[in-house]
């Protein structure tokens, strides 16, 4: 929580003012640098009985650090997490109203379908027309997306597999370590897809960062042109991801990638012989599709013209 000269960190405030706190006001400093986050996120009350002191030992407090007075004190402390205090913030101001579970959902839906449309009316088309081509050229895709986007890059790797030659997911329980080791590997010819959303978390930057550095083209998915993501992509696509309950929404995120994997699906050559084959490569385990027997493990998998056989003779019973 650095900041310029002239208007001092709370590190720097509560270092000037130390020789002159009494011990109930150390005691708060002592709370509030180790916990700043925390201690950004309570309001009076709760500050001064977690610390162990009176509401007024906490006033006095801030006012020792030149404040007028705490919420000017709490303002400030919140300076530093703008980004990762902003859902604690918009769930404070949603849980201070009432509202019914009918309500909360209907609303949140509303919530998801705007978020959608506005994704939609915003697509810069010579932008997608990239992404597109970028994938379907890339001689081998990595996609990297940590925290919450992760099950989202799981989700892309496993649509974009059929159509594209080498996909390989870059979040692994080896961690984000794994995704700088394979990054050393890829060059120009190859591509990293980088998810990150708010909050924008620092491994998923760090490696389409060094991924740039590296010749690499990056297509990035994210939310804003003022992401830290999107200065690192070749191309960028955006989702609008506002939610009132959390750093995000997620299904706005999914929608824009499924969509973006119907486009490769649709660009793509031998689309419709890909989908026919994982078609065929799952029908025995779909229920209603087998001959009624669980299929042992190693046995090979039947072809086509015995599911036409065996769909004949239930037919002719």
């Amino acid at each position: 929580m650095a900041t310029q000269s002239g208007n001092p960190s709370m590190a720097q405030r509560i270092a000037r003012a130390l020789p002159t706190l009494t011990r109930s006001h150390r005691q708060v400093a002592d709370y509030v640098m180790a916990h700043p986050l925390q201690a950004a996120t309570m309001p009076i009350d709760e500050l001064a009985a977690t610390v162990g002191v009176s509401v007024a030992t906490a006033n006095r407090f801030a006012r020792a650090l030149e404040f007028d007075g705490y919420p000017q004190f709490r303002s400030a402390l919140v300076l530093g997490f703008e980004t990762t205090l902003a859902p604690v913030e918009k769930l404070r101001s949603k849980l201070a109203r009432s509202a019914t579970v009918s309500d909360v959902i209907s609303t949140t839906l509303a919530g998801i379908r705007r978020n959608i449309e506005s994704t939609r009316q915003s697509l810069d088309p010579h932008a997608c027309e990239r992404a597109v081509d970028a994938i379907l050229g890339a001689r081998r895709i990595c996609v990297a997306g940590f925290g919450s986007s992760s099950w989202l890059a799981g989700l892309l790797q496993r649509n974009l597999d059929p159509y594209c030659a080498d996909v390989q997911l870059l979040a692994t329980i080896e961690g984000s370590s794994h995704g700088a080791k394979i990054l050393t590997r890829l060059q120009p010819a190859d591509l990293l897809i980088a998810i990150a959303y708010p909050r924008y978390l620092e491994d998923t930057i760090l490696l389409a960062q060094r991924a740039r550095d590296g010749g690499v083209p990056v297509l990035a998915l994210t939310d804003r042109v003022t992401s830290p993501l999107a200065r690192l992509g070749t191309v960028s696509l955006y989702a609008h991801a506002d939610s009132q309950y959390f750093a995000n929404s997620d299904a706005s995120v999914l929608a824009l990638i499924e969509a973006l994997c119907g486009a490769v699906a649709h660009r793509a050559k031998g689309s419709l012989k890909a989908a026919t084959q994982v078609a065929e490569s799952v029908l025995p385990w779909l229920h209603g599709s087998h001959s009624g027997r669980v299929r042992p493990v190693g046995e090979s998998a039947p072809g086509p013209g015995r599911f036409r056989k065996a769909a004949a003779a239930r037919a002719a019973k």
